[in-house]
């Protein structure tokens, strides 16, 4: 069964998602550079500040998709807590795409 198109909100979702896991990484990295091999702390500062802003945009862009594409209580339960362990926000995206979260509503 082919997949569903994403709908525009879906999309948003995706690339929200895909962002706060790129700067989770980075900032896994640069607290591995701070604190394993203590040599720059230059990683944290910039990755630090850099994921704050992706988890307040995915956490708002969840809430958004929630309403849009009018998910279940307990799949907008689950994209926020996806936000909290690093990089789960990834596959969460994937899951929902392949269950037909991203795709417009029936009506």
């Amino acid at each position: 069964m082919p997949a569903k198109p994403m709908s525009p909100a879906g999309k948003l979702f995706a690339a929200a998602a895909f962002i706060e896991g790129i700067t989770w990484a980075g900032l896994l990295i640069g607290m591995l550079l701070k604190y394993g091999t203590q040599t720059t702390d230059m990683g944290v500062w910039l990755f630090g500040r850099l994921h704050g802003v992706a988890f307040l945009f995915y956490v708002a862009v969840s809430l958004y998709a929630w309403g849009r594409l009018r998910w279940p209580l307990w799949a907008m339960l689950v994209a926020l807590l996806a936000a909290i362990p690093p990089l789960v926000t990834v596959p969460l995206e994937i899951w929902f795409r392949r269950i037909g979260l991203l795709s417009n509503p029936q009506a």
